[in-house]
């Protein structure tokens, strides 16, 4: 029969009844157990009780289990990056490396600091186990003439520490004082950015236009009047995107007599000109107003490219021009959606829209990349124009007022962000811009880290070389003080300059510097709480992306060399800042969208072809022919050394602070070590041959 359960000892706890009972048991292997009540023996006993020698032993050989399990999943991930280093090591003459041309000059900075510290590293070592502990108190400044000197060695030693705390302290904490400053103004810059986009969303604020607004009532026929709109899709050896790009322009919603598509190739292999001609007279054999222009001299890249196609008489007919890179694929209604905005503004120059990516969940590098776009464009851009009226182009899935262009002197080819010049002269000249974060248009970001460090070079590069430039048109234009003050103080230095150059200094060459400096070390909110606070503030406009916080902070940090580097070669006009190199596409946006076309072209390819002529035809089937027998070129990763010294350099950071004792100190070195030895062997992102 089941006990019966009762809760009398809530009320009457001191009127237990029966006798207590000790029961003993002759087997050794079982514990002693006293019962004092009716209901001692449903009552949890306690665990400090009970246990004898056979259960201790049962729970260290678990423990001890558990111990051998996780060291030997350690060993096995040590043992498979150890693996993968060799290997990329070994093949680095057939993988190729990064060129370091002349920006040489700071690999071999690095190079040399990390010399430096594994010499200290040594030496503190030997002194730890020596037993000569001062730098456990750093501030104890200890007067050599009281020590009790043992050996020539324990001399030198103790002059290290005279020197650092005389010498090399004091000019490391005046540097990193200015750099937390610089962080911080960074960081309220940010905050400011954050609380104005809060305020856009509780408001409602967004541009606005009527329901019809190119209704004519004295206009014949439909009784609506549409302007002029040309449109261009500058290119330049794109054969993986070229195709979506045309159709989905050529599929604006639109009068076909009244917008133009420019397809402005500067290719230079011969049989991808052949192809996209093919695409240009497939779409116009369609009825679409579409040309294919060609430039023999190519001078200027994207500007140079831009600039011809506007020099064409026939543009004097159109009053817009709407702009879209390669591998962007606009929707049809892309233009009934931002060139009304220009009606009865006649202030208005720009309307650009949202960037939106397709390939954004390919791997880890577009997810990190995504959280940044995402504060560009939802925080950055959208507060700039709603409260300025003013931020740079993003050179594409924008329409530019073709006169706006024209008093602002064009297209210029002194820089590499030609996109930010223009808009940078066409604010000097009074023109407004609108930023429609409800438009987006579909585009791919870089899935190997080649081709994002490539882009994320010249477009920091650039801004510093246009800030040379332009420095002196801002200070004499006629616009307001204020404006002035934005420009070269918020838009320039802090965004472009002071951003890289505190990230950089203070998180790679600072921290794991004061390591071997104690006497100047950071603090933890420095390190830890700021950054993780301006992480969130940036993973915002991206929920989805919260998992990747950490990722993402030791990512950002990691790009900040490619960064500075590209920051100091424009600033000083090295070798690389005037370097332009065609972000290289996958083309995976278009699989969808050619898969969609190409069920509503297989009935019409017939009748398409009814009028092209037998030489057009054989050469339009030797071009899919070729195309088709084309194979992939084998593309292969790189090792890049800056990355991978500064992750040595980190690391033997890491172990220095382990011997003082510095927890946070030591596992944000020692994970941003890592960081940068995954980056540096192009373990991150798009994994090739």
């Amino acid at each position: 029969m089941a006990p019966r359960l009762d809760f009398s000892d809530w009320w009457a706890k001191d009127t237990r009844k029966g006798t207590p009972v000790v029961v003993k048991m002759e087997n050794p292997n079982y514990s002693v157990v006293e019962i004092d009540g009716p209901d001692s023996a449903f009552r949890p006993v306690e665990k400090s009780r009970g246990k004898n020698a056979k259960q201790v032993t049962w729970v260290l050989l678990l423990k001890a289990h558990r111990a051998v399990g996780c060291l030997t999943w350690l060993g096995t991930v040590f043992w498979s990056l150890l693996g993968t280093i060799k290997k990329r090591l070994s093949f680095s003459h057939s993988l190729g490396s990064e060129k370091l041309g002349r920006d040489r000059w700071l690999f071999t900075s690095i190079k040399l600091f990390l010399a430096l510290s594994v010499l200290i590293l040594g030496f503190e070592i030997v002194a730890y186990f020596s037993g000569w502990h001062y730098f456990q108190n750093p501030n104890l400044h200890i007067p050599i003439s009281t020590l009790e000197i043992q050996s020539l060695l324990h001399l030198v030693y103790v002059g290290w520490l005279s020197l650092r705390a005389d010498y090399i302290a004091p000019p490391i904490k005046a540097l990193s004082k200015f750099c937390i400053v610089l962080f911080l103004i960074q960081s309220v810059d940010r905050l400011v950015l954050c609380l104005g986009c809060f305020w856009i969303k509780y408001k409602k604020i967004k541009p606005r236009f009527d329901e019809e607004p190119f209704r004519n009532d004295d206009a014949e026929g439909s009784g609506f009047v549409y302007p002029m709109v040309l449109v261009q899709i500058p290119m330049c050896n794109e054969i993986e995107v070229y195709e979506q790009s045309i159709s989905a322009v050529c599929q604006l919603d639109w009068p076909k007599d009244r917008i133009l598509v420019q397809v402005l190739d500067d290719s230079n292999d011969e049989s991808i000109q052949q192809l996209i001609k093919a695409e240009v007279a497939k779409w116009s054999q369609k009825g679409v107003n579409i040309i294919y222009r060609h430039r023999l001299v190519r001078t200027g890249y994207k500007a140079g490219n831009l600039k011809s196609a506007m020099s064409c008489d026939y543009v004097e007919a159109y009053e817009f021009v709407a702009i879209f890179d390669a591998d962007f694929q606009p929707n049809p209604d892309f233009l009934k959606l931002t060139v009304p905005h220009f009606k009865d503004n006649p202030e208005l120059g720009l309307v650009q829209a949202r960037w939106s990516f397709v390939n954004k969940d390919e791997n880890l590098l577009t997810r990190l990349q995504n959280i940044n776009l995402c504060f560009h464009f939802e925080v950055e851009q959208q507060v700039n124009g709603v409260f300025l009226n003013f931020f740079g182009f993003n050179g594409t899935a924008g329409v530019w007022r073709i006169k706006a262009l024209e008093e602002s002197g064009g297209w210029l080819e002194r820089t590499t962000v030609e996109d930010m010049d223009i808009a940078v002269r066409a604010h000097l000249h009074g023109w407004k811009f609108i930023y429609l974060n409800d438009v987006k248009v579909l585009c791919e970001v870089p899935e190997s880290y080649e081709a994002y460090k490539k882009q994320q070079h010249r477009w920091h590069s650039g801004p510093m070389q246009l800030f040379r430039l332009c420095l002196g048109a801002i200070l004499t234009s006629k616009i307001a003080i204020w404006k002035k003050a934005n420009l070269i103080l918020l838009f320039f230095l802090l965004r472009k300059l002071i951003l890289p150059f505190y990230s950089f200094t203070l998180f790679c060459i600072i921290l794991p510097l004061t390591m071997f400096v104690p006497e100047a070390e950071l603090p933890v909110w420095v390190i830890c709480y700021v950054p993780i606070f301006m992480s969130l503030l940036n993973i915002l406009p991206a929920p989805k992306s919260f998992p990747f916080i950490v990722p993402y902070l030791l990512f950002e940090n990691t790009m900040s060399v490619t960064k500075f580097n590209a920051m100091v070669s424009g600033l000083f006009q090295l070798g690389s800042s005037y370097e332009w190199i065609v972000t290289k596409k996958a083309g995976r946006s278009s699989e969808s969208d050619l898969l969609s076309i190409a069920e509503k072209e297989t009935p019409n390819r017939n009748q398409l072809l009814r009028g092209v002529s037998d030489s057009e035809l054989l050469e339009l089937s030797q071009l899919e022919e070729q195309k088709q027998a084309k194979k992939p070129v084998k593309k292969t990763n790189k090792i890049y050394h800056k990355e991978l010294a500064l992750a040595f350099l980190l690391l033997t950071a890491a172990v220095r602070s382990l011997l003082a004792a510095q927890g946070v100190h030591f596992y944000f070195l020692l994970f941003q070590g890592v960081t940068f030895l995954l980056v540096g062997l192009d373990l991150i992102g798009e994994q090739m041959s």
